[in-house]
């Protein structure tokens, strides 16, 4: 279900975007839209992961460096049926964890030495888990995509308010004017925010379920999430205020002056998803925190 609402979602994303192309430059606007978006695809495919591990100064540590998140890691990913991941520290006091790369093989998982002084060894499986779930459902890829292609529609929009009121009357193929380019320029973007946050918690309420599975205990990744989600509250994550657009990748929303599970959030609310957790738990038989 949760596979078959993104892949939904990402065909109602590129139907806006292709949408805002014709309208702004009919047939051939459109065709340049695609153009345009193909070439922010390919750069962000290749470079994305660099991009994000540098932009939050993450550093790539081995098993002597950071023996137990190394060792972790690893027995998940066997777990999982997937290649070792390469395996970052980010020095930053906030608790949290990303994971990125265009596919298992490129894939790399980061965690703050806030996550790693605050959870224990249980909490810490539980968090990689869900970060190596992403993985292999490959939403790194996507939300990179979805990201890129709300990031092309925010610039055809652009296009729109300054471009719509100076086409030709009597051209054929788009009748949008300066009310028109308004309309455009407003509700675009907004149109493709929403879809971008529908996917994000989509996919994260898929990567709980699945690295609860993964780590084989629901109940450790659902303790995670409260002492995480705590944590993210007090302390601020300068990084990702800086750069907010990258608040989807992380398991908890990094950024300050949080709104409820809303159309305009990045995450599902945490009750929902620590409730959900608890379900599976019950499910599964256990009633305990590391039964």
């Amino acid at each position: 279900m949760g596979f078959a609402r993104t892949a939904l979602l990402l065909a109602a994303m590129t139907g806006l975007f292709l949408a805002v192309g014709w309208l702004v430059g009919g047939q051939s606007g459109l065709v340049i839209a695609f153009l345009l978006a193909l070439g922010m695809n390919a750069f962000a495919y290749w470079n994305s992961d660099r991009m994000v591990l540098s932009m939050y100064g993450a550093r790539e540590v081995d098993a002597e460096a950071a023996p137990r998140l190394h060792a972790i890691v690893g027995r998940l990913a066997d777990n999982a049926g997937l290649p070792m991941p390469r395996v970052y520290v980010i020095d930053n006091p906030q608790p949290n964890a990303f994971a990125t790369g265009r596919d298992p093989r490129h894939a790399a998982v980061a965690a703050t030495t806030g996550l790693l002084e605050l959870l224990s060894e249980e909490e810490v499986a539980g968090v990689m888990a869900h970060e190596l779930a992403h993985v292999k459902n490959r939403d790194t890829l996507t939300m990179t995509i979805t990201a890129t292609i709300a990031g092309a529609i925010g610039m055809l929009a652009n296009f729109a308010l300054f471009f719509g009121a100076a086409r030709s009357d009597d051209e054929r193929d788009n009748g949008m004017g300066m009310v028109g380019g308004i309309l455009v320029a407003l509700f675009a973007p907004m149109a493709a925010a929403l879809v971008q946050f529908a996917i994000s918690r989509s996919r994260e309420y898929e990567a709980d379920r699945i690295g609860a599975e993964i780590c084989g205990r629901p109940l450790w990744l659902a303790s995670a999430l409260a002492r995480l989600s705590a944590g993210a509250e007090r302390v601020e994550n300068r990084a990702a205020e800086a750069h907010p657009a990258t608040a989807h990748l992380f398991i908890v929303n990094p950024l300050h002056g949080r709104a409820m599970d809303g159309l305009f959030t990045t995450h599902p609310r945490m009750e929902n998803r620590i409730e959900r957790l608890r379900r599976m738990a019950i499910e599964k038989g256990q009633t305990g925190p590391w039964s």
